[in-house]
């Protein structure tokens, strides 16, 4: 016979055996989903950050202690599913049905084996839970600047002066205690989100100085952050200086962290905040506290020439009418 029926002595359907196609609209849909992501992950690289951990690397301590605890957690699950699949292929292997053999015995319960698997999980959750608060408090509290650093420069010139008081203040959390140290062991900056870009005002003349995406911070000094926004929900996060943070109006929350060598930290909104939110870049660019204290200066110096220009204008724009 030919066709679609059975093949002579054989006794099966030919057309069985033909390599299977993809028919339905929704398989095929899912087919080309999964491609793309594959290559566009394989495409971006980065956007595997450092694929098993989150990314560190600019030698802040917070970013460090999460990605260490990540680790701890993420080594300790593979150990466990590793040992939970190899009870599982063991048993496959071991207990399969073979031709002939005796059926296997039906074990209605173990009440040891229940209470072991019992009191070893929850162990595992005790040694979670105490491992997870011995590496939260530094991550929270923020260190102290190092030897060398902009404030720690400044308190030795006699420049720095007290910080502004700023009650309440907390970090990364809810209900927490005040940052350790002296308050001017800290370079405080407000972190405004706007669509669809980030403002940066720096101290101690929080107006008179500030920058556009570009976030400039001396190195070996502690930087506080202060996050809000102006307008819709942001979230800002620079994957390599530790955990991110959202950019909420009305409401400010507060992160840190401390570059010990110069170098550029790029990250990204975390939050979807409109159409422009794959432009909403954030940069942070490390310098010596000399290189940071000359670009304080530059910075002013710039901003007041554009006031002056912008006045200027205006009065021109006024004096000749409409």
């Amino acid at each position: 016979m030919t066709g679609d029926g059975p093949t002579p002595g054989h006794g099966y359907n030919a057309r069985a055996l033909r390599p299977g196609t993809i028919r339905t609209r929704r398989a095929r849909v899912a087919a080309v989903t999964i491609a793309a992501v594959t290559a566009a992950l394989i495409a971006a690289p980065a956007a595997l950050a450092d694929v098993v951990s989150p990314e560190s690397g600019g030698g802040s301590p917070n970013a460090s202690h999460i990605k260490t605890l990540y680790l701890i957690a993420f080594i300790l699950g593979i150990l466990i599913f590793l040992l939970v699949e190899g009870v599982l292929i063991y048993s496959l292997v071991k207990f399969r049905w073979r031709r002939g053999g005796e059926p296997p015995a039906q074990i209605r319960g173990n009440t040891k084996l229940e209470i072991g698997w019992t009191l070893g999980a929850a162990s595992i959750l005790v040694v979670l839970v105490v491992v997870t608060f011995i590496f939260l408090g530094p991550i929270k509290n923020p260190s102290g600047s190092k030897p060398g650093g902009y404030v720690a420069e400044l308190k030795q010139s006699g420049g720095g002066g007290p910080a502004p008081s700023r009650p309440g203040l907390q970090f990364a959390a809810l209900e927490q205690r005040e940052a350790p140290g002296p308050a001017n062991t800290h370079l405080n900056i407000k972190v405004n989100g706007q669509q669809f870009l980030w403002r940066y005002n720096y101290p101690p003349n929080y107006d008179q100085v500030y920058s556009y995406t570009d976030m400039y911070v001396p190195t070996n000094t502690t930087v506080t952050l202060d996050i809000t926004a102006s307008d819709v929900d942001h979230s800002w996060w620079i994957p390599k200086l530790g955990g991110k943070a959202d950019a909420i109006p009305g409401h400010t929350n507060h992160t840190w962290f401390r570059i010990s060598e110069p170098g550029t930290y790029e990250g990204q909104c975390a939050e979807l905040c409109g159409e422009g939110h794959a432009d909403m870049i954030g940069r942070v660019i490390a310098v010596s506290p000399s290189e940071y204290k000359a670009w304080l200066t530059r910075q002013a110096g710039y901003i007041k020439e554009s006031q002056a220009l912008l006045a200027l204008e205006r009065k021109t724009r006024g004096a000749n009418g409409p």
